[in-house]
């Protein structure tokens, strides 16, 4: 009699496992699910088998080859298609010579005795023999009745609890008389239970069910798969483990390397060549699989680790499972029912939670709290936050369930009943996930006044005049199939480090604070917003003179919420404006960069044309500036920086100007020109806003196109950057390019090395050796100043694996010199 193994399963419910191997070679005690399946055969003389293969089919054909090393016979019948669990074994009823055969799942794990469902089968006379299990929960399998004498009455496939009528269930295991062949069209999809069973009772065929004793595992889920490798290693299942039983229940395959003060609490199995180091403790039910190692002071439960993994020192892993090639690194943990796929790497200290699912190829950052399941994205990061807030991938990285569980995070950090006010962009993402965002305040007892579409100032106004916050929800500028989705504060400023590390807290201890029905927060929808913003801007910012200066300006609304204040805003300001790009297109709601370079060719040719004073071209939300001067050439941002200092500085001539340390001297050097001071900040998101609320500062930039005026808003604000640039070229009744044209020249340039995150410190800590008796600043980062002014900043990146190094020097080849010369101190802190 002849075997057919049905190991053509995709097995997603144990994705990611399965992901990158087919589930008939998931490793239970380092031993592959279908090699005990041939054993089992094997032992009860059926050594002929087919193999029925489809998802991944190469792998198991390779592992198994013509089944000779296991002493058996095997054939494979691949099928193009999946189809169904009858048609499968249709497509391989040339290989079953016209006789009786028996059909066995390739990855199931059981001892039931082959042999006597064979007699039982031959006894009835029966036409199919249904192989049949008592288990508790019937709810995953095909239920089956049968009367006394074992003839099948009645079969359900995966019942509700209203339906359950037996707890005896279908395994899988039958064994068939070639006509049932007869009912099964060849190349369709036909499964046993549903469609060729029925068949056979309508036509009083005789099908009988074979209640077996032993053991019978299914092994499609997680859980059952680590009951799988305990029940193997209890001995509740009839199977040959590999290796040396060296003490009770701890078994050690062959070339294995145990270092004698290693703790080990069986039962447990140690596979061929791995290698346990002294004072690791493996505990009940942990399975290392071959040339896996163990390094100190790990401590494994209930583990299940696949084959070539490294376990670093100090790392804890309770009642998970650990994919083939995987590195898990210093002090990482890793929780009961998380499965790590394939060749992934868990840097230092990683935290992954309970449940976590991390997919094949996937790099968890050192540091970082993943409690949710990594599937598409590269990497799970050490924090939350980036410079743009909590950014991604639309409904890949950031999705509605993301965004529903950051959003009760922010408001579990606020007391009940307070008010946060929401904004999004013009694009369809924005308005879903904003959607998101309410549903969640309002029902964590936050009340939300939601502004709908309007430009990021106007939400940073509105949050800072009567509200514990605000949220804001866009397109990342440049990437249209991303999003950002920004915190304020009661001030209309970006969260700080402490209230990002306090909302990330509530996020990844998943502790959400919900409302009693009575609690629930309102949602309004407040008027005028637009009206206010313009009114209190135009009250705020010096725009004496500008009516009188006939000036005529070209705008490129940028295609974004910007364009939403201008109607408001032009005619009480008194500008000759000639505005293009006010349409809101919300399937493209960012411009790529190439498409932002071509919408600044087109305002160049229109300013040059028009004869206009200047041109601006606000960014996708209204934070971020461009300017053209008269003659239809762009300021590159940096040099508009220095023309904002100029102007400002030389009409106040008293108070400080707020800039990050990344900003040329030639500032200093500028506003000193002027009796003004210069405060340098930090580089991070925020640091300019906080330095904004301090007495006497007038003004601050980032070199990035973000503008801040004190005397309106503490953030960034390019319809205000507008507003005070109209006046201030009104009232000094120079054209922008002459005033560029007086700065002195500068010679900034940046540089990015890949630096591995465990590596960081180390690169600092040699940057400062390497410095030596010069001087040095860490205001933000270490900047090294040599002895003629020239100086180099070198600052990680806090959310990439990346250190930036910016270096100034009287000419560029020097500057480019002195970024070559630290470039090799921080390459050499951390070899490959």
């Amino acid at each position: 009699m002849r075997a057919v193994v049905m190991a053509g399963g995709e097995g997603t419910r144990l994705r990611p496992m399965t992901a990158s191997m087919p589930k008939p070679l998931l490793p239970v005690v380092n031993k592959p699910l279908m090699e005990y399946v041939l054993l089992l055969l094997k032992r009860h003389g059926l050594e002929e088998a087919v193999v029925t293969v489809q998802f991944l089919a190469s792998m198991v054909r390779n592992y198994f080859g013509d089944g000779e090393e296991l002493g058996m016979s095997l054939q494979y019948a691949n099928e193009e298609t999946p189809l169904g669990t009858a048609g499968s074994v249709k497509n391989a009823e040339e290989a079953l010579h016209d006789d009786t055969f028996l059909v066995i799942s390739g990855d199931a794990l059981t001892d039931i005795d082959l042999t006597d469902l064979i007699r039982f089968h031959k006894d009835r006379g029966a036409l199919v023999t249904v192989c049949l299990k008592r288990v508790t929960n019937p709810l995953e399998f095909g239920i089956t009745i049968i009367d006394e004498d074992g003839r099948v009455d009645r079969f359900l496939e995966k019942p509700t609890w209203g339906e359950v009528f037996s707890d005896t269930v279908n395994t899988g295991i039958y064994v068939m008389e070639p006509e049932v062949f007869d009912y099964i069209e060849a190349g369709e999809i036909v499964d046993w239970s549903g469609d060729v069973f029925p068949a056979l009772m309508a036509a009083g065929k005789p099908i009988y069910g074979y209640v077996a004793e032993g053991y019978w595992e299914d092994v499609g889920t997680h859980e059952a798969y680590l009951r799988a490798q305990a029940d193997v290693l209890s001995g509740l299942v009839q199977a040959e483990i590999d290796g040396f039983e060296v003490a009770p229940g701890i078994r050690i395959a062959e070339g294995a390397e145990v270092d004698h003060e290693a703790v080990l609490k069986g039962p447990l199995y140690i596979g061929d060549y791995a290698k346990v180091e002294a004072g690791a403790e493996l505990r009940e039910y942990t399975v290392l699989g071959s040339n896996v190692v163990v390094r100190s002071s790990a401590f494994l439960h209930r583990a299940v680790v696949h084959d070539n993994v490294y376990i670093g020192p100090q790392t804890n892993l309770r009642g998970c499972v650990i994919g083939k090639n995987a590195d898990v690194m210093r002090a990482a943990r890793i929780d009961e029912g998380a499965v790590i796929g394939d060749e992934c790497l868990i840097e230092e200290e990683a935290l992954i939670a309970g449940g976590v699912k991390v997919y094949p190829f996937k790099t968890i950052e050192a540091g970082a709290v993943v409690n949710t399941s990594v599937i598409w994205e590269s990497r799970g990061q050490t924090s939350l936050f980036g410079p743009n807030g909590v950014s991604g991938i639309v409904n890949v990285e950031i999705t509605p369930e993301l965004a529903v569980k950051l959003a009760s995070a922010y408001a579990t950090t606020l007391r009940k009943g307070s008010t946060v006010v929401t904004a999004r962009d013009h694009s369809r993402a924005a308005r879903a996930l904003k959607r998101a965002v309410i549903a969640a305040l309002t029902a964590s007892a936050i009340d939300v006044r939601d502004l709908e579409c309007q430009p990021l100032p106007v939400l940073r106004l509105e949050a800072s005049r009567a509200a514990a916050g605000g949220i804001m929800v866009r397109t990342t500028a440049g990437v249209p199939d991303s999003v950002d989705i920004s915190f304020l504060d009661e001030r209309g400023n970006e969260l700080s480090q402490a209230g990002q590390r306090k909302l990330e807290r509530v996020y990844s201890r998943q502790e959400y604070r919900r409302a009693f029905p009575g609690e629930i927060g309102e949602l309004t929808f407040p008027t005028r917003t637009l009206e206010n913003y313009a009114q209190l801007l135009l009250h705020s910012v010096d725009i004496t003179d500008v009516a009188d200066a006939n000036l005529r300006v070209v705008i490129d609304a940028g295609g974004g919420a910007a364009s939403l204040v201008l109607p408001m805003l032009l005619g009480r300001l008194g500008v000759d404006a000639h505005v293009v790009g006010v349409g809101l297109d919300e399937v493209h709601p960012t411009e790529t960069p190439t498409e932002r370079a071509a919408a600044l060719d087109r305002l160049t040719s229109l300013v040059s044309s028009s004869q206009a004073s200047f041109g601006v071209y606000f960014g996708p939300v209204g934070e971020r500036l461009a300017i053209v001067d008269e003659t239809g050439r762009v300021i590159d941002e940096s040099r508009a920086l220095l023309v904002f200092l100029d102007l400002i500085a030389a009409e106040a001539r008293r108070g400080r100007i707020a800039l990050p340390v990344t900003t040329t001297r030639v500032a200093a050097r500028v506003a000193r020109s002027y009796g003004v001071d210069i405060e340098w900040t930090r580089t991070s998101a925020g640091e300019l806003s906080r330095a904004a609320e301090q007495p006497g500062l007038i003004f601050a930039g980032d070199g990035a196109g973000g503008y801040v005026f004190p005397e309106f808003s503490g953030a960034p604000d390019a319809i205000a950057a507008f507003v005070r640039l109209a006046g201030l070229v009104a009232r000094t009744h120079l054209p922008l390019s002459r005033i560029d044209a007086r700065i002195p020249s500068s010679n900034v340039q940046r540089r990015d090395v890949p630096t591995p995150w465990a590596a960081k410190g180390v690169v600092m800590r040699s940057v400062v050796e390497a410095a030596g008796d010069r001087e040095i600043d860490t205001t933000d980062g270490v900047r090294i100043v040599e002895s003629d002014g020239r100086w180099v900043l070198v600052l990680p990146d806090p959310a990439q694996a990346i250190t930036h190094l910016w270096a100034e020097a009287p000419t560029a080849h020097a500057a480019a010199a002195l970024l070559d010369e630290w470039t090799a101190v921080v390459a050499a802190s951390h070899p490959e």
